[in-house]
């Protein structure tokens, strides 16, 4: 098989075998000087996921750059696995998934091949378009939200949903990040994490300080003078002892993790209400910030969301401003204006 193409998709199986027939193992790819360009590379794919959410391109005009290419990923999965942490992974599988679906644009005949590796059936109909059962469609669809992806906008013949093969390259990506995050994180001996170590330190650190540029406060913890009138008001009641509707307890539990604070903090503050059920509640909070999912836990509602559940309580002219649709917004906005005060 082409030695380019294997290098291209590493998620092949036959992609592993080509692997296999030059030796190359884990211990070997762990710490043999043979596969530095491996490991180097294997580092760039995660730090491409952190930064650019798409594993960038290299050149590949030998074997032996395939060869590296391939053992890439592998110990990509290594080091994303041995961080173990859930936004990392997310993050990588994405990148991975979204660097094939650019590979199925330029070289769109390898989509049938590829969807059968990820075991999504599928055919050639007798226009070249492709063809798939509208069950594996929905399964794939459901988590892609724009309206033209509905089951309504599409064209079914005889229980199939009809495709362009650039469209049914977005259905693979999707295939291929639910494939990468159900896999990750792997099973890492403690001989590999030891040697692994040092490069595992730099994804570590280079993670943080992209989700400090991400997070609302800039990691620095929420300061309450940034709070919007709707949040300030649900916290004020929390901390007074108020019992809250079940749709304010969700909109303070989703906002305050959004800014960092953890299952502690946030168990703390409701143990102020009087109907307050440590059982009850410590399910609730950890069912809503992620912990009992393996997830990021649920996002916090939108402002039109608020204002339907009648949480928007006395909105002042940030609220009132263009462009604001979101709690998260009005802290981002307000905190950002206090940092470039003088």
């Amino acid at each position: 098989m082409d030695h380019v193409l294997l290098a291209r998709y590493p998620f092949l199986k036959a992609s592993a075998e080509f692997a296999d027939s030059n030796d190359a193992d884990i211990e070997s790819l762990i710490v043999s000087p043979s596969y530095a360009e491996a490991r180097k590379r294997g580092m760039q794919r995660v730090l491409d996921a952190i930064e650019h959410h798409k594993v960038s391109e290299v050149s590949l005009t030998s074997d032996y750059a395939c060869l590296m290419e391939v053992l890439s990923y592998p110990y990509a999965r290594i080091l994303v696995s041995s961080v173990d942490d859930r936004f990392l992974t997310r993050r990588y599988a994405l990148a991975e998934a979204t660097r094939m679906y650019d590979l199925l644009k330029g070289d769109p005949a390898q989509s049938v091949p590829v969807s059968k590796e990820l075991e999504v059936r599928s055919s050639i109909d007798g226009s070249s378009r492709i063809s798939m059962p509208f069950a594996d469609y929905l399964r794939y669809s459901c988590l892609l939200k724009a309206a033209e992806w509905k089951l309504i906008n599409t064209e079914l013949k005889d229980g199939n949903v009809l495709m362009e093969r650039d469209r049914f390259g977005r259905v693979l990506q999707t295939a291929l990040q639910e494939r990468i995050e159900s896999e990750l994180p792997l099973k890492v001996p403690d001989g590999i994490r030891k040697a692994v170590r040092q490069d595992v330190d730099r994804v570590t650190l280079r993670l943080g300080e992209m989700k400090n540029r991400l997070s609302p406060t800039g990691g620095e913890g929420m300061n309450p003078e940034y709070l919007p009138p709707c949040i300030r008001a649900i916290l004020a009641n929390a901390q007074n002892g108020v019992n809250l509707p079940h749709s304010a307890r969700f909109a303070l539990v989703t906002f305050l993790h959004a800014l960092g604070t953890d299952y502690d903090g946030i168990i703390a503050l409701f143990s102020q209400s009087p109907d307050f059920d440590e059982a009850k509640s410590r399910y609730q909070i950890k069912h809503i910030i992620g912990e009992l999912s393996g997830t990021d836990g649920y996002t916090p509602p939108e402002c039109s969301t608020m204002k339907t559940n009648g949480l928007c309580f006395e909105p002042d002219g940030i609220c009132n401003g263009e462009r604001m649709n979101h709690p998260l917004t009005y802290y981002r906005r307000r905190s950002g204006t206090a940092r470039k005060a003088p």
